[in-house]
């Protein structure tokens, strides 16, 4: 998992100061965790997060934005509530999830929005 700032962001998912359309720049589908160190429910994400880095190695990427440091960036995505889960497919429009998931539910995501199995 890598951890992204505004500057990593805008080259690695989508250079959203000069674009207005979406325009994902990753090679792979990706996951992006907007979270804060002293939120309960991201803690619980950050395992699962971490298990399915490992499950799906070099068929998806996982980013996390730390939103206290990033809060600009987070204000760009509208982020209100934490975690709350972007999921990048390779084409196509992203979608936003609030709340933790379970390891079933980022699987199911995974699959269906992502397109990956």
């Amino acid at each position: 998992m890598e951890q992204l700032s505004k500057k990593t962001f805008t080259e690695k998912i989508f250079d959203y100061e000069n674009k207005k359309e979406w325009e994902y720049l990753g090679e792979l589908p990706a996951i992006v965790d907007f979270y804060a160190d002293w939120c309960g429910p991201c803690k619980m994400v950050t395992p699962i997060l971490e298990k399915l880095d490992t499950e799906y190695e070099g068929k998806i990427n996982i980013f996390k934005v730390n939103t206290d440091q990033e809060q600009e960036l987070a204000a760009a995505f509208g982020i209100m509530t934490i975690p709350t889960l972007m999921f990048i497919p390779k084409q196509g429009q992203p979608q936003m999830t609030r709340g933790a998931l379970s390891h079933e539910a980022f699987v199911k995501m995974i699959n269906d929005v992502l397109g990956v199995k």
